[in-house]
C-alpha cells in the first residue's frame, strides 16, 4: 500500500501512520492488547481503509476469543489488500478456531501460493489437518515447516503431538525434547512431554514435566490438570496429597473467576421439569458412549430436559447417537469458556454436569463461573475436581463408603445405590469363547488397561503370580516403543523371562475385544484399577482379580465385582491378590464356569440395567434440586424473619421515643435486608 503522509494524534506526540503502527505493534507483541487496539483505532480514524490496522484489530479479536469478529476484520483487510500472505494465514487461524476447517485450509493454501517458503502457514495447515484427524498430512506439513525453519520450536512440539496420536511415543518424546532444547521455557512442550512420559508409564518424569510447565506459566490450567490426573496413577501420593494439589488448582485457576458468578433466577418449584446440561468434548468414539450412552438413552424426558454442550471437533456416528438422545444440542466448538458459560446461563440450566473433570480438553473454567445454580461431576473417573463451585459428585457405596474419603473431596458425594457405571459393549455380537488354556495348555494372564497404570510395583506383583503358575504368559496392551523393553527388563529382574510376555498394539474396538479370546484371567492394576477395561473383560467372559487401592479410582474393581456377586476375586493386600490369581489359574473347572457365566452375570446385574441406573441418577438430580430449593426457601424465610423483627424493633423504638422523635423531627432509615439470589 502506498505510504500515507497523514498523521495520528496521540496523547504525547504527533506521528505518521507508519510510526503509529510501529508503536502499536510493539504494544501488541508485548501483550498490551488494549494499548495496541487503541492506536489501531486511532489510525483508522485518520485513514479508514488502512489494511494493516484493520488486519491487526482482527488478530487482537482472535486473541481475545472473538473469532467471528476476527474473520470480519481480517476479511475486510484482504478485500483492501489481497496479496499479503499474513492476512490469509491469520484469517485461516480465525476460521480454524471456529471449527471451519475447510475454510481455514483454503486460507493457508492461498498464503502459500503468495509465499511458498512460508513456514508459519505450513505449520498452521498442519494444525488444521491434525484437527481433522489427517495425521499423515499434518506430519508432512510440520516436517516441511521444519525444513524451512529448523529452529521452529512450536513445529517440533506439534509434530510430537501428531506422532503421539499415531502411537509413536519415542519419536514424539524426541520432538518435545528438541523443542525444549530450542526454547527451554516452552511450557506447552514441558506439558506435552509430561503426557507422553505418562503414557509410557514414566510417571515420576511426567510429574516433573507438568510441574515445570505450571511453574513457567502459572495460568496454564490445562498443564495443571494434567499434573492432577497423573498423580492419580502414582503410588507415591496419598489421598491428602492429591487433594491438596486439587485445591491449589482451584485457588490458582478457578477462584479468580468467582467475580463472574451471577445470581441464578431459576424457577424454584421443586417438582417441575428440570433442565440438565452435560458438558463434554467426548460425545464421539470414546469410552464415554460405553458408560454414559445407556443413561442418555434411558433418560425420562418428561421429567428432565436434556441439553448437551458438545465440544467435538470431528463428529462421528457416535456423536449423532448422542445428538438423538438430547432435547437440545449445542455445538460449542470454538466457544471460549466465557462464551460457553454465558450460553449455559441463557439456557437457564438447572443442573450442569461435567463429564471430563481434569482429563483432556476439560471445561472446568466454565464451571468456575457457576453458570448453573447446581453443578455436579460424573463419568470421567471417581475423584474430585477440587472446585468450590462444583456442588456434587456422583459415586457409589463401594467406591466411597460413607466417611472413608469424604474429607478429600471438595464436592458433596451423592452415592448411587448400586454402581458408578452402566455398561454398553457397543459390539454385542462378539461371542465368548472357551478358556484359551484348554487349547494352549498354559494360562494367559492379561491386562489391556492404559499402560500408564503399569508401574514397578504392579510388575513386581504380576511377576509373583507368573512365577507360581508354570508356563504362564502375560499379555499387555501398549504402543511400540522403548517402554516395552523397560518393562521386559523389569520383569526379568523379578525372575520372569521375556519370552513369557506378549505386547499387543492398539486397534479398533472390535479387534480389541477379540484380544480377550486369548486371555484366561485379567490382572488388575493399582493404585488406579481398570474401569471400562475391566467391564470389557467381564463382558468377554474373562474374570479380573483386583487389588483394592487407597483412593476411589483404586476401588473400581471392588465396586464392579460386588455388583457381579464375585467378592471372592477382591484382594485387600498383595499377598491375597497373588493367592487369588494363582488359585484361580489352577482351578480350570472354576475358570471355565466363570467364562461361561460372566456375560449373563453382567446382563443381570445393575452394571447393565440402564433404566435402573438412569432412575438412580435422576433421583440424585431431583434430590440435588430439592436441597437447593429448600435452601433458597430457608434463606428467604430467614430474610423475612429479619424484616419482621426489624419492623417490630422499629415500631417499639418509635413507641419508646415518640416524644423525642416529634421534637427533633429526625428521619430514620428502615433496616435493610440483603438481597437473596
Amino acid at each position: 500500500m502506498k505510504q500515507s503522509a497523514a498523521t495520528v494524534d496521540s496523547p504525547r506526540h504527533i506521528t505518521t501512520i507508519s510510526g503509529a503502527l510501529a508503536i502499536a505493534v510493539g504494544h501488541h507483541q508485548a501483550g498490551r492488547l488494549q494499548a495496541a487496539e487503541h492506536i489501531y483505532r486511532r489510525i483508522l480514524q485518520v485513514e479508514p481503509n488502512y489494511a494493516n490496522a484493520i488486519h491487526l484489530l482482527g488478530v487482537i479479536a482472535h486473541q481475545a476469543g472473538k473469532h467471528e469478529v476476527a474473520v470480519e476484520y481480517i476479511g475486510r483487510a484482504i478485500g483492501l489488500q489481497g496479496n499479503v500472505p499474513a492476512f490469509h494465514n491469520n484469517l485461516g487461524e480465525a476460521c480454524r478456531a471456529l471449527g471451519r476447517i475447510p475454510e481455514a485450509l483454503a486460507c493457508y493454501r492461498r498464503a502459500l501460493e503468495l509465499k511458498p517458503q512460508y513456514a508459519g502457514a505450513y505449520y498452521n495447515m498442519g494444525v488444521a489437518l491434525q484437527d481433522r484427524g489427517k495425521l499423515d498430512q499434518a506430519v508432512a506439513c510440520y516436517r516441511r515447516a521444519l525444513e524451512l525453519k529448523p529452529d521452529f520450536a512450536e513445529a517440533h512440539n506439534n509434530l510430537g503431538n501428531a506422532l503421539k496420536v499415531q502411537k509413536k511415543p519415542d519419536e514424539a518424546v524426541a520432538c518435545y525434547r528438541r523443542a525444549l532444547e530450542l526454547k527451554p521455557d516452552f511450557a506447552e512442550a514441558h506439558n506435552n512431554l509430561g503426557t507422553a512420559c505418562k503414557d509410557q508409564g514414566k510417571l515420576d518424569e511426567a510429574v516433573v514435566c507438568c510441574r515445570r510447565a505450571v511453574q513457567l506459566k502459572p495460568d496454564f490450567a490445562w498443564a495443571h490438570s494434567n499434573l492432577l490426573y497423573t498423580l492419580l496413577y502414582c503410588s507415591g501420593y496419598d489421598a491428602q496429597g492429591i487433594y491438596d494439589e486439587h485445591r491449589r488448582w482451584n485457588q490458582q485457576h478457578a477462584e479468580p473467576l468467582a467475580q463472574f458468578i451471577q445470581p441464578h433466577g431459576n424457577d424454584r418449584s421443586p417438582h417441575r421439569r428440570l433442565r440438565i446440561g452435560y458438558v463434554s468434548p467426548d460425545f464421539r468414539n470414546h469410552p464415554l458412549p460405553i458408560i454414559a450412552g445407556p443413561l442418555f438413552r434411558a433418560h425420562d424426558h418428561q421429567e428432565f430436559e436434556v441439553f448437551c454442550y458438545s465440544d467435538v471437533a470431528r463428529p462421528d456416528a457416535i456423536t449423532a447417537r448422542f445428538r438423538g438422545c438430547a432435547d437440545v444440542w449445542r455445538n460449542v466448538v470454538g466457544h471460549s469458556d466465557e462464551q460457553l458459560a454465558e450460553l449455559i446461563r441463557r439456557d437457564r440450566i438447572d443442573i450442569l454436569v461435567d463429564l471430563c473433570m481434569h482429563m483432556g480438553r476439560s471445561r472446568l473454567l466454565v464451571f468456575a463461573r457457576k453458570p448453573a445454580p447446581i453443578q455436579a461431576c460424573w463419568f470421567a473417573y471417581p475423584g474430585t475436581t477440587g472446585l468450590s463451585t462444583i456442588d456434587y459428585r456422583l459415586t457409589d457405596p463401594h467406591l466411597d463408603p460413607a466417611g472413608l474419603n469424604d474429607r478429600y473431596y471438595s464436592e458433596q458425594s451423592i452415592r448411587l445405590p448400586d454402581t458408578f457405571w452402566c455398561y454398553d459393549p457397543l459390539i454385542g455380537e462378539l461371542a465368548v469363547n472357551a478358556p484359551p488354556v484348554l487349547e494352549k495348555g498354559y494360562i494367559t494372564f492379561g491386562c489391556l488397561n492404559n499402560f500408564c497404570k503399569v508401574n514397578v510395583a504392579v510388575l513386581s506383583l504380576w511377576a509373583r503370580v507368573l512365577k507360581r503358575v508354570d508356563r504362564s504368559r502375560l499379555m499387555l496392551l501398549t504402543a511400540e516403543g522403548s517402554h516395552r523393553q523397560c518393562t521386559l527388563r523389569q520383569l526379568e529382574r523379578e525372575g520372569v523371562t521375556p519370552d513369557r510376555v506378549t505386547f499387543v498394539a492398539h486397534r479398533s474396538r472390535a479387534r480389541y475385544l477379540e484380544l480377550y479370546h486369548g486371555i484366561d484371567i485379567g490382572l488388575d492394576t493399582v493404585p488406579y484399577n481398570g474401569h471400562t477395561t475391566s467391564l470389557d473383560s467381564f463382558w468377554m467372559g474373562v474374570p479380573v482379580v483386583t487389588l483394592t487401592g487407597p483412593t476411589a479410582v483404586g476401588r473400581a474393581g471392588l465396586s464392579q465385582l460386588m455388583n457381579l456377586g464375585l467378592a471372592e476375586l477382591i484382594a485387600y493386600c498383595p499377598e491375597q491378590y497373588v493367592r487369588i490369581a494363582v488359585e484361580l489359574a489352577h482351578d480350570l473347572s472354576r475358570l471355565s464356569g466363570l467364562r461361561a457365566t460372566l456375560r449373563d452375570r453382567m446382563q443381570a446385574s445393575p452394571l447393565m440395567d440402564a433404566p435402573r441406573f438412569a432412575g438412580n441418577v435422576e433421583a440424585a438430580y431431583r434430590e440435588m434440586w430439592r436441597r437447593w430449593c429448600a435452601t433458597q426457601r430457608v434463606d428467604t424465610r430467614k430474610s423475612s424473619d429479619r424484616d419482621r423483627q426489624a419492623k417490630l424493633h422499629e415500631r417499639d423504638s418509635i413507641g419508646r421515643n415518640r416524644c423525642a422523635l416529634a421534637s427533633s423531627r429526625t428521619v430514620r432509615d428502615r433496616p435493610r435486608t440483603a438481597a437473596i439470589s
